[in-house]
């Protein structure tokens, strides 16, 4: 799916969800209800406008280090997740070289590859599945040119979680080609009951990338940051020189100081996201034409409309007829699908829900 207005976009979802026609009732986002600076008390105290921070807020980079269990040669700080994503993209990618990503998938993933002149080609992770990785379809895709395998986890649209195991497969298949494996973890902090341990813990082949947005409500922060071996962080950091240079000190402060209560902000993550996929899933059961993978947790959910080949029609017939948003499975490749934000209000959530049922039941098809 893209946009006549843009023609020269590398990340067609990125670029319709910038400037979509949006809904009264917009269930397109998947960043977390965002949490007011009232909720962190002291946050305007600990936030500098001034500082060192070459290489990340020192504070910071010990904080990311200590929550997840590396050292903090094994941490890079980076302008939210999508600043991750693009230092390890460039720190691992020549022109020429080959970089495989999933589908359904989020594409500023590849948007980034193709930009830095990488091939970028895909495997599947099957609906018929229930979209879990397989290692054997990595295993046929990649080539000798392979420097990056890229996932999500949770799987980004349908909430999949991708299993210790499946994850140790793939990364052996990088191994054997020389390659990283980049795993986007935005919204694994905010899974319900499942392993939540960093893949960069796994060894030296895989890079974890992260952020304050999905699973914590600090959108609006622009703290991220890269879990890897210490070479790999060097190169993303000197990578950093010619992209930004230093992140913001009013940004990396807050952020630092958001970790020493990010239990709390996890709690509150939890208590928005556990109630409103309960909503969403009485609504899915509730609906004979519609059928879904109940995710992992964090804020998506990917049903099926069973029976039409490409939703997008419907979605925006919805949108103008319901004045609810969804967003169509065409930005992830898979027509048959949209995806609903769970991370939002559940009022908005419970109203839009209404409203989509009702364009269920009026749309003709």
């Amino acid at each position: 799916m893209t946009d006549a207005r843009f023609p020269d976009t590398w990340a067609p979802y990125m670029t319709w969800a910038k400037h979509q026609r949006k809904a009264r009732w917009d269930l397109t986002g998947s960043n977390l209800l965002p949490c007011a600076m009232e909720e962190m008390p002291g946050a305007r105290d600990a936030m500098e406008l001034y500082g060192r921070n070459d290489d990340g807020w020192p504070p910071l980079v010990e904080a990311v280090a200590q929550r997840f269990g590396v050292t903090t040669e094994e941490v890079a700080t980076a302008t939210g997740g999508s600043g991750a994503n693009f230092l390890a993209f460039a720190a691992l990618v020549r022109p020429g070289d080959h970089v495989l990503v999933e589908s359904p998938g989020y594409d500023p993933h590849g948007g980034a590859a193709r930009f830095l002149g990488a091939e970028v080609t895909t495997f599947q992770r099957r609906w018929k599945d229930r979209f879990r990785l397989d290692p054997e379809a990595v295993a046929r895709a990649v080539t000798p040119r392979t420097r990056a395998i890229v996932i999500t986890n949770l799987h980004n649209p349908s909430g999949a979680y991708a299993s210790r195991a499946d994850l140790e497969a793939i990364g052996a298949v990088a191994r054997s080609v020389d390659a990283k494996v980049v795993v986007d973890e935005v919204y694994l902090d905010a899974s319900f009951g499942v392993d939540s341990t960093p893949a960069a813990r796994l060894g030296p082949e895989f890079i974890s990338t992260s952020s304050l947005t999905k699973s914590y409500g600090l959108a609006g922060v622009r703290v991220g940051w890269l879990l890897a071996d210490p070479d790999t962080i060097e190169r993303c950091l000197r990578v950093r020189d010619v992209v930004d240079a230093v992140g913001s000190i009013p940004s990396e402060t807050i952020g630092a100081f958001a970790f020493q209560h990010l239990d709390r902000l996890l709690d509150r993550a939890r208590t928005i996201l556990q109630a409103n996929h309960r909503l969403m899933g009485a609504f899915v059961e509730g609906r004979k034409e519609l059928d879904w993978l109940v995710p992992a947790g964090g804020g998506v959910a990917f049903p099926r409309l069973l029976g039409v080949d490409d939703v997008s029609d419907f979605v925006e017939w919805a949108r103008r007829h319901h004045d609810v948003g969804v967003t169509p499975g065409s930005l992830f490749d898979t027509p048959a699908h949209f995806r609903v934000a769970l991370a939002g209000e559940r009022s908005v959530l419970e109203t839009g829900l209404q409203l989509l049922g009702q364009a269920l039941d009026d749309w003709g098809g």
